[in-house]
């Protein structure tokens, strides 16, 4: 088995260069170097985290702690959409525990999970802004406010 070599291209790099000269420290381009690698490399392996890491002069594992703290970078390839529920406070009272449930059982996978076929991955995140339209979700670029089962039905059935 061939592991595909994770490096930038020479344009990446030069991108990189730039965004880190943007900084007083360099450390602050972190997010969209990482988001650019996530971009090339389809999601963020152990072996992307250590190149950037080695990009930026940090620790693997400072670079992994950052992966793992947001949601926005996945650690595994993702479906081609991506359903991200928001469980926070709002949403929680407003029944986002229920709305999860139901597209589990929906799509026969858990939170963090991608269905078989490569279509959705499914997230549980933190808030996303819309407490006032309760309980809600981000599917892929766009806000679904005030899920209901059926809504998550017709939202699903779009998700070609």
């Amino acid at each position: 088995m061939t592991i595909a070599r994770v490096e930038f291209s020479p344009e990446q790099l030069t991108e990189v260069r730039r965004l880190q000269g943007l900084y007083p420290d360099k450390r602050g381009a972190l997010l969209p170097v990482l988001q650019m690698a996530q971009d090339t490399f389809g999601y963020i392996s152990l072996e992307a985290e250590a190149y950037v890491a080695g990009l930026f002069g940090l620790s693997p594992a400072h670079v992994h702690e950052v992966v793992t703290f947001y949601t926005l970078y996945f650690r595994e390839p993702k479906g081609r959409h991506v359903v991200a529920v928001c469980h926070n406070l709002s949403c929680h009272l407003a029944g986002a525990q229920e709305i999860l449930r139901y597209l589990e059982a929906r799509l026969g996978v858990q939170r963090g999970e991608t269905t078989e076929d490569g279509r959705v991955t499914l997230q549980a995140v933190e808030c996303l802004c819309a407490c006032e339209a309760a309980p809600m979700a981000q599917v892929n670029d766009r806000y679904e406010l005030n899920l209901t089962p059926e809504k998550v039905d017709r939202i699903l059935e779009g998700l070609r």
